[in-house]
């Protein structure tokens, strides 16, 4: 109690200074619970409290009962002195006072890189899926060994849109390659199953917010020969067949903002269409489309070409695309859809389903003009792109 005693007394000899009214109802109790509890032991912070309220209702009660000793108030108290420096000239035996210079730091220049605007970004997405089975010579089931590779290959090269916000120019090329083992071909030992190379361009000037006034491109064909089974008749080989379509009209491009959902129609009531059968030696060009004994054919009609993704999870995502031509006297349209359901960031299991109508190809009993394919694979998938 003798340190808390000395301690009042000389806060007591400090000059009173008035800040605030306070009335008797609101002067701090010195006996008042401390509202700090800590897990320690909290004896001094208790003492330290009691101390300071001791100290503000004694100095409360003179100034209410003594207004005379209260010297100063908050609002008109003297300026603090001024600090001064002595400076000396032994060369002129002179002395001098003057206020210390303030001496600002120096600002430090922080050097910055030219920052430099990517015109390009690019997307490569690649994948490796494939199924294999064993199957003894003995099984109770019967059966035979086979093995399924899908690689699929796609790259974007699309012009920024925050650097060129009036221009669209996006290009996708796009090659899947399905490979198989034929155990019921005598001929060969594998088989195509899947051979597709697609390459897309749009470019578009910018008519109203998420229109443009637009040119697009389309090309497709395959890269190795097919042939029906045991048999040397060929099916399709390189740019046989192989398609061409050119178009003008609009294109509506739309993207969510945090990039879960994007949305491209291209329009162009204005198209031109070329269909090639390069080998019409070893193939009917007629399966294709083109009349017997040429290799290409002309035609001019209107498309429609339209692109989507969402992700609906950041694992699971739907990707489509919906291509149709007409010259008004056929129609041919593809619909592709691929779901991608991801267990790591390299590891996934994707469901392809392409189905198509074709008016110019031949008539098939079962199916009409109507044609459907359905891929499931599962595998590794490495992708990067430049933002």
């Amino acid at each position: 109690m003798a340190q808390t005693t000395v301690a009042d007394s000389a806060a007591l000899f400090l000059p009173l200074i008035y800040d605030t009214y306070n009335t008797s109802d609101s002067l701090p109790a010195a006996a008042s619970a401390s509202p700090y509890k800590l897990d320690a032991g909290d004896g001094w912070l208790r003492e330290a409290q009691q101390r300071s309220q001791r100290y503000e209702s004694i100095r409360y009660a003179l100034m209410l009962l003594k207004p005379s000793l209260v010297k100063y108030n908050t609002a008109t108290l003297p300026e603090p002195p001024k600090e001064y420096a002595i400076k000396s000239d032994p060369t002129k035996a002179l002395l001098t006072v003057a206020p210390p210079a303030i001496v600002q730091p120096e600002e430090k220049k922080i050097e910055q890189d030219a920052i430099s605007i990517r015109n390009w970004l690019h997307e490569f997405k690649g994948s490796l899926h494939f199924t294999q089975a064993y199957i003894s010579g003995n099984w109770y089931q019967g059966g035979e060994n086979n093995m399924n590779i899908l690689g699929d290959i796609e790259w974007k090269c699309n012009l920024n849109q925050d650097a060129h916000p009036n221009w669209m120019f996006n290009n996708t090329m796009h090659y899947k390659l399905g490979v198989s083992t034929a155990h019921g071909d005598s001929l060969r030992n594998y088989m195509f199953n899947e051979d597709n190379f697609l390459f897309t361009s749009q470019l578009g000037y910018k008519a109203v917010k998420h229109w443009y006034y637009s040119a697009t491109l389309n090309f497709k064909t395959q890269f190795f020969n097919t042939y029906k089974t045991n048999t040397n008749d060929m099916k399709a080989s390189f740019l046989s067949p192989g398609e061409l379509n050119v178009g003008l009209g609009m294109t509506y491009s739309n993207k969510s903002e945090h990039g879960e959902r994007t949305f491209n129609l291209a329009i162009a009531p204005i198209s031109y269409n070329m269909k090639i059968c390069r080998d019409i030696e070893h193939l009917n060009p007629t399966s294709f489309g083109i009349d017997a004994g040429h290799r290409t054919k002309h035609t001019f009609g209107s498309n429609l070409e339209a692109k989507w993704v969402i992700n609906f999870t950041p694992s699971i995502s739907w990707s489509s695309r919906l291509y149709t031509f007409t010259n008004y006297h056929y129609v041919q349209g593809d619909w592709e859809n691929t779901f991608s359901f991801s267990i790591t960031r390299h590891l996934n299991t994707q469901i392809y389903a392409h189905l198509r109508y074709d008016k110019s190809r031949p008539y098939d009993e079962e199916w009409k003009y109507w044609q459907f394919k359905e891929i499931l694979s599962f595998g590794l998938t490495y992708r990067f792109a430049t933002n």
